[in-house]
């Protein structure tokens, strides 16, 4: 097994992130530099895999541009799952406090299967276990757990718990947590075929029910659940995508969804993609969230 490095400057890590994730849509491994943080010393992004599974150093280093400051590769022992363990750790998403008049909604803790679920809590929480293998969505990133958080806000003032689309949806994370959350019907669309098995398979595990296709943004007119009562236009849509792909959805949308999460986007970048939304579909900002240098934003019909 190999170990893939790039250690880059810390100011421009995040940027990098978001470049490196279009090669690598799996995740990175992120540890940061010795001087602590990613605003006073270095950031390494690494990435494992046999010999010829990983992305070519030329890709690489044009992703990184001017923030590369060393990349290397190493051959990793044969402990390296134990290693790739550590790095995965529970994420608990706090739910937002009950708005008067509307139904408690569980927190979310989601964690990889080795970790054991937690037996006691203060609150509810609904437990969800996402296998962090071939797709990209385990809670761990900041994207993601925004997005999971804004849903949460979602559940909380929409007790219907109509349909959800889930565009790009990688692990199936934020599917999956929706369907637990007691949407119905969801659907989760991706690009990549390790993403809708991924996607099957932690949907299975954790008892979800949802429909997960293999679906081309770029060349393919956009999927809808189906049979939802007041049809597209009653659709939640849940969108943890790069900004150009954010801004593609945008293009696409024949119809406009009665909620939408966008997220994947740098901070600089919330304001292009919700400019996006309110042109082609009619949409205005409800609520941003912003985690480090990453933001997502909850969009409803103007």
């Amino acid at each position: 097994m190999i170990r893939l490095a790039v250690r880059v400057r810390g100011e421009q890590a995040e940027l990098v992130l978001a470049e490196l994730l279009e090669l690598v849509p799996g995740g990175v491994e992120e540890v940061h530099g010795a001087l602590g943080t990613s605003a006073e010393g270095t950031v390494e992004y690494a990435v494992y895999g046999a010999p010829g599974e990983l992305p070519d150093l030329p890709d690489v280093r044009a992703a990184v541009g001017g923030a590369l400051v060393e990349v290397s590769t190493s051959e990793i022992p044969d402990d390296w799952h134990e290693r790739w363990r550590q790095f995965h750790k529970p994420v608990l998403i706090q739910a937002p406090a009950p708005a008067v008049g509307r139904p408690t909604v569980p927190s979310l803790r989601v964690r990889p299967p080795w970790e054991a679920p937690e037996r006691e809590h203060q609150v509810e929480v609904e437990e969800i276990v996402i296998d962090p293998g071939q797709a990209f969505g385990t809670g761990g990133h900041a994207t993601t757990r925004l997005c999971l958080e804004l849903l949460l806000r979602i559940a909380a003032e929409d007790p219907a718990r109509g349909p959800v689309l889930d565009v790009g949806t990688g692990s199936g994370v934020l599917a999956i947590a929706a369907a637990r959350l007691g949407f119905e019907p969801v659907l989760g669309l991706d690009h990549e075929r390790e993403s809708v098995a991924a996607a099957r398979e932690n949907a299975a595990v954790n008892g979800a029910q949802l429909d997960v296709r293999r679906f081309d943004l770029r060349s393919q007119p956009l999927v809808w659940p189906s049979e939802q009562p007041g049809g597209p236009e009653a659709t939640i849509v849940l969108a943890n995508l790069l900004r150009p792909l954010l801004i593609e959805l945008a293009r696409e949308l024949a119809h406009t969804p009665t909620q939408l999460v966008a997220g994947g986007l740098l901070r600089a970048e919330a304001d292009q993609v919700v400019d996006a939304f309110a042109l082609a579909a009619g949409m205005r900002e409800r609520e941003r969230r912003e985690q480090g240098e990453w933001a997502a934003v909850w969009l409803t019909p103007a």
